[in-house]
């Protein structure tokens, strides 16, 4: 069976000022224009890498997200509950838990697909990246370099590929929107 490889995106730059809108219910903020020019860099950047679908959570920000890179890459997009945002009481297990079954689900696409792409939220991809075994060292890096200790910026991208046979996984940051996508990532 091929490798799975599945790009973990964290959604474009919403409008934070917006505090009448809980960020963890949908529909949460919206994108702000920056974040609209985000999400079609990282279109231009799951063309390039190949993606064959998209899933992302229900919140506004990652639909949005999604929508418009999906309409760049010119790929179909699927609502996906189970990557929504880390929920107010929710624990860091109950998080990994529900993201787990449909990571499973997205290895196994991707092993028959190709690259899948999944456009969700920061906290989330923390939480799935330090049970894949991500360097502790790295991630923390990462999260003093970022907005609110996130793994990585606004439509930012992971790289999370199994080599079949092999035990672990390869994981690295490839996509941050600061410049054209195609000066930044390693072909895989």
């Amino acid at each position: 069976m091929p490798d799975a490889i599945v790009y973990l995106a964290r959604h474009a730059t919403p409008d934070w000022s917006r505090r009448d809108i809980r960020y963890d219910v949908p529909p949460g903020p919206p994108l702000t224009p920056q974040g609209q020019a985000e999400a079609r860099l990282l279109g231009q950047f799951f063309q390039e890498v190949g993606i064959t679908r998209l899933y992302a959570s229900p919140l506004e920000r990652t639909r949005h997200t999604a929508a418009l890179a999906a309409e760049v890459a010119g790929i179909p997009v699927f609502e996906e509950e189970a990557i929504a945002e880390w929920r107010l009481g929710e624990s860091a297990e109950e998080v990994l838990s529900r993201f787990r079954a449909f990571w499973e689900e997205a290895c196994t696409e991707s092993a028959r697909r190709g690259p899948i792409g999944l456009v969700t939220h920061g906290g989330p991809i923390r939480v799935l990246l330090e049970e894949l075994g991500v360097d502790p060292g790295l991630l923390a890096q990462y999260q003093n370099q970022f907005d609110n200790r996130n793994p990585l910026p606004p439509a930012g991208v992971w790289l999370t590929r199994s080599a079949h046979g092999q035990d672990g996984w390869h994981l690295e940051l490839v996509f941050t929107p600061q410049q054209p996508a195609s000066v930044q990532h390693n072909t895989v």
